[in-house]
């Protein structure tokens, strides 16, 4: 039997609700905490090892729960002149989604 790797990096506050409707489809899932991206915050790192055919039921899910939305920051706008205050300053970034990657497996054993 063919099997796939897939690694989905996403938002942590996704990660609680696909973690759990992966195992509800009898999926076996490895959580890993990770950092990075843009706004530097955690995310998750989700390694999910899966026969070939079972691959898109797994991106799906996936798909689903981690939708992307708008969030509002407030960044400091650095002080210009003779000012010495930073400003705050919101902007709306896009946060949520998913990276997923899908990695041929040369050998699997569950021991």
């Amino acid at each position: 039997m063919a099997m796939k790797m897939v690694i989905a990096v996403v938002q942590d506050d996704d990660s609680g609700e696909l973690v759990e409707r992966l195992v509800q489809n009898s999926f076996s899932t490895t959580k890993l905490a990770s950092t990075g991206g843009f706004l530097k915050e955690g995310n998750t790192t989700l390694l999910v090892g899966v026969p070939e055919k079972r691959v898109e039921e797994v991106i799906s899910i996936v798909k689903e729960v981690c939708q992307s939305r708008k969030q509002t920051f407030t960044t400091p706008i650095p002080p210009t002149g003779s000012a010495s205050v930073f400003i705050p300053y919101p902007i709306d970034v896009m946060v949520g989604g998913a990276t997923i990657f899908v990695l041929d497996i040369d050998r699997f054993e569950k021991v």
